[in-house]
């Protein structure tokens, strides 16, 4: 097999995406901690929840809006819900499911760090590109998401939320 070596211009833009990705999600990080004291991560989770009809979903329907693992999930759920600012159900239907809900107390917190949040998302993002840019942005990422989900390979691990954190039993 060959290797297919990335080019110059593919290089440069590769290691931009890396460096821009990095920076951004630390900067978030960092603001997120300051005035939350949660990573994104876990905003992210409360901010899926509060978007739903009864602020509640099915942790596998969860992990796949906020593209992590399950085990990845269920450990920030955890330790959200010690926080108060989500209670897991039990699923009626299927035993081995259950729901992740957002407490009002978490809708709190959401509600009192969302400004901040967009404001540095803003700042650190949108402030800096044009229109045109912002559509093409959309348009790079919604493709390089829609490719990584494609179903069309036999095996269920192509994206983290199906993934197992061990192998299932024979």
């Amino acid at each position: 097999m060959t290797t297919r070596w990335l080019t110059p211009k593919e290089q440069r833009a590769w290691r931009a995406y890396i460096a821009a990705t990095f920076l951004v999600e630390d900067a978030i990080d960092r603001q997120l901690q300051q005035d939350a004291g949660m990573p994104h991560l876990y905003y992210s989770i409360l901010a899926n929840l509060s978007e739903t009809p009864e602020r509640r979903l099915r942790m596998t329907d969860l992990a796949e809006r906020t593209k992590i693992t399950r085990s990845r999930l269920t450990y920030a759920v955890s330790r959200l819900e010690k926080d108060g600012l989500i209670t897991r159900e039990n699923c009626r239907w299927d035993k081995r499911s259950s729901f992740a809900v957002l407490t009002d107390q978490g809708m709190e917190v959401l509600e009192r760090t969302a400004p901040g949040h967009v404001e540095n998302v803003r700042s650190l993002l949108f402030d800096h590109l044009t229109e045109e840019q912002v559509g093409q942005l959309e348009e790079i990422c919604t493709g390089i998401v829609q490719r990584l989900q494609e179903d069309e390979r036999p095996t269920t691990d192509e994206v983290p939320w199906r993934r197992r954190s061990t192998p299932p039993c024979s």
